[in-house]
């Protein structure tokens, strides 16, 4: 989800609610958006191109102040201020928030609330570092069904 769109849902909803990756329950409605930054990447990938990747974050984070809640407008106003200081272009959000250990996700918007979407790594390389084309997959006792053989048990062959 992209920062314009964040901020479009953000003029329309009540609540700012975000739901965990596969429907694991949701962050507590307490919770504290501590960062928004502009997080940058620059790294050579396993076939040798140099690369650079570019995303707003967004840290989620819980505290024992319970009757807080964040409203859709002042989450609005803190991304209109980070905004101003570090001209953000429109980005990809990530967002970090503690499970074992500081989890990175994607975002995504359902109509009703944001859900934060697990994330997976990939070889951007794939078609220069070495990485074995899929071959297909058969099962052997099917193997040759098609053409009668001779050399079956009782087939009298050998």
């Amino acid at each position: 989800m992209k920062l314009s769109e964040v901020k479009e849902v953000l003029k329309n909803l009540d609540a700012v609610v975000f739901q965990l990756p596969n429907n694991k329950g949701f962050v507590p409605e307490h919770f504290h958006i501590t960062e928004v930054g502009l997080i940058t990447k620059n790294f050579i990938d396993c076939g040798g191109t140099v690369r650079e990747e570019k995303v707003i974050n967004f840290q989620l984070w819980e505290a024992g102040d319970y009757d807080h809640r964040l409203e859709p407008n002042k989450l609005l106003r803190i991304i209109e201020k980070s905004e101003e200081i570090f001209q953000f272009a429109d980005l990809e959000i990530e967002v970090e928030y503690q499970s074992d250990t500081i989890g990175k996700y994607g975002l995504a918007y359902n109509g009703i609330f944001f859900q934060l979407t697990n994330k997976e790594t990939a070889c951007l390389a794939q078609d220069t570092c070495g990485i074995p084309e899929s071959k297909q997959k058969i099962n052997l006792s099917e193997f040759g069904q098609k053409e009668s053989s001779c050399c079956t048990p009782g087939g009298g062959c050998c």
